[in-house]
């Protein structure tokens, strides 16, 4: 009995901690419980909206899902996260009451960076305001007389626009295109840096 419970609250606290892979709650706003869940099959996510008779809707092929993914809910919708060793990114969704549909409304991203931690940090953008936060360190050799030491960088603040994306349009090169524009952005602002 007491093994018995004691596998219960490790499940439990495990699933609280990493997500989970089925959410159950009213995202279109009709009083009505709707779905979004992971297909690890198909890899996948898949929402079933209530205000649309519960009809799959599922976003392209996720290749690169973790076995450290899930989904989560937020406030206004759900996120979606993906983390692997070093590093992961989490993308947040909400129902558009004009489209009627589920549509990706921000991404962030982070990194432990190499054994230095060089290129460790992380950052967002709100794809509705196009305002991207980066908070990102460098490894600078030279510094504490040879022996290096770990920088951080000034807190980069841009504009970063990418079209309209909808569920069913989401697909890891979303993740992919955001990552490129924000190594970009802490490449520029590394090279500004003062030694």
């Amino acid at each position: 009995m007491e093994k018995a419970l004691i596998t219960s609250i490790l499940l439990l606290s495990h699933m609280l901690v990493f997500g989970q892979e089925k959410l159950i709650k009213d995202l279109d706003h009709d009083g009505i419980k709707d779905t979004v869940y992971l297909s690890r099959k198909e890899l996948t996510i898949v929402c079933q909206l209530s205000s649309q008779k519960f009809a799959k809707i599922q976003s392209q092929p996720i290749g690169n899902l973790s076995d450290n993914s899930g989904i989560n809910a937020t406030k206004n919708g759900f996120e979606f996260f993906n983390d692997w060793m070093r590093a992961g990114f989490k993308t947040q969704f909400r129902y558009n009451k004009n489209t009627k549909k589920v549509q990706m409304i921000g991404i962030g991203r982070y990194s432990f960076g190499g054994a230095t931690h060089d290129g460790s940090g992380e950052s967002s953008v709100n794809l509705l305001t196009h305002d991207y936060l980066g908070d990102w360190n460098y490894f600078n050799t030279s510094a504490n007389n040879g022996e290096g030491r770990l920088v951080k960088i000034p807190t980069i603040r841009a504009k970063m626009k990418f079209k309209a994306i909808n569920l069913e349009t989401y697909s890891e090169s979303i993740y992919s295109d955001y990552e490129d524009k924000c190594t970009k952005l802490y490449e520029k602002h590394q090279n500004g840096r003062s030694l």
